[in-house]
């Protein structure tokens, strides 16, 4: 394909759009699987393994199961898009023939849906009777199911940026096993790997993860319910709010806070709280919330005695720098455990 573009001068785009058609030509369901395999490889957010492409690929929405005969061979996932994506023999994963078509299928709007089936893809993934049963503290065999782990770290993202009715249930659903199912497990393994905790990873309540996401209306749903804590502590001690806070999900912020109930300056289990853990990320508008609060103490220092000031300092995030100084309760010259 690159051979002919330099032979003939024809242009890149062109040779894209002729090589889609021909792949929209082919019969039976290749036309469909060649396409679904571009919007996986081209949307994902990283790169996928081919035994996750080919499992991912496997999914059909209707079914409460995954039906093994829906996985394809590897031969004929990668056949079926006419060369446009590899596999990579160092890392075994699946990428686009070259970047430009990466940038091609990103703004041709040839998949203006691709979140929205991504994240219903991942989330009927994890809701399947067999994924359901898998016990919620043990990852280390996962035996088959090669795309648990994407699905579970990823299923946030994709279907936070194009929520649908049907991706909201499918989410509500999802959470409503609370800390008991393996996706948390494997989801706060990933995000707080830097971390030790004393209890098992999976205690991680379902306010917590949609909070983690930012997704603003599952959280919506989930605080409205009678037997919702909203300020219960993960194996961490951090709240749903410190989550929030740490993402800079100002959205999710605004309706946590509005609740009279929540305690804003409640911290994590080595003395960080939602408006230090802002001020470390550079969350301005997450500080700013916060620091609206008479609640809210804005000299709080972590167990290392370093406050928010030190925090937002050390990592250069001159805006909240501002906003700690304007306060007349901010100490500037407050000193760490170590001088």
């Amino acid at each position: 394909m690159l051979r002919q573009v330099a032979t003939t001068g024809v242009g890149l785009d062109s040779v894209y759009v002729q090589t889609l058609q021909r792949i929209r030509e082919q019969k039976g369901d290749r036309s469909r699987l060649g396409m679904e395999v571009l919007m996986w490889v081209s949307h994902a957010e990283r790169p996928l393994r081919i035994d996750e492409l080919c499992h991912a690929l496997a999914v059909d929405l209707r079914l409460t199961d995954l039906d093994p005969e829906n996985i394809r061979r590897q031969d004929t996932v990668l056949g079926s898009c006419l060369g446009l994506a590899v596999v990579d023999t160092e890392t075994s994963t699946v990428r686009l023939i070259h970047y430009t078509l990466q940038e091609y299928l990103s703004r041709s709007g040839i998949f203006p849906d691709a979140h929205k089936t991504l994240g219903q893809t991942c989330l009927t993934y994890q809701n399947h009777n067999i994924v359901r049963c898998l016990p919620a503290n043990n990852v280390a065999n996962l035996g088959d199911m090669a795309f648990l782990k994407y699905a579970s770290l990823y299923w946030g993202w994709h279907a936070g940026a194009e929520l649908t009715d049907r991706s909201k249930s499918l989410a509500l659903e999802l959470l409503n096993c609370g800390g008991n199912h393996i996706n948390a497990t494997l989801l706060l393994q990933e995000i707080a790997s830097s971390h030790h905790c004393s209890l098992p990873y999976h205690l991680w309540p379902s306010l917590h993860c949609a909070s983690y996401f930012g997704i603003d209306d599952v959280v919506a749903d989930l605080i409205e319910k009678e037997s919702c804590d909203i300020n219960q502590s993960d194996c961490m001690g951090n709240t749903a709010l410190w989550w929030a806070a740490r993402q800079g999900n100002e959205g999710v912020v605004r309706r946590l806070l509005a609740r009279k109930e929540v305690n804003p300056d409640k911290p994590s289990d080595d003395g960080r709280t939602p408006l230090w853990i802002a001020s470390y990320n550079g969350h301005e508008g997450v500080v700013k919330l916060l620091l609206a609060l008479n609640d809210v103490n804005p000299d709080k220092s972590s167990d290392a005695d370093r406050t928010p000031l030190s925090a937002a300092s050390y990592n250069g995030h001159e805006g909240v720098v501002k906003l700690l100084l304007a306060r007349s309760d901010v100490n500037p010259d407050k000193l760490s455990n170590d001088g």
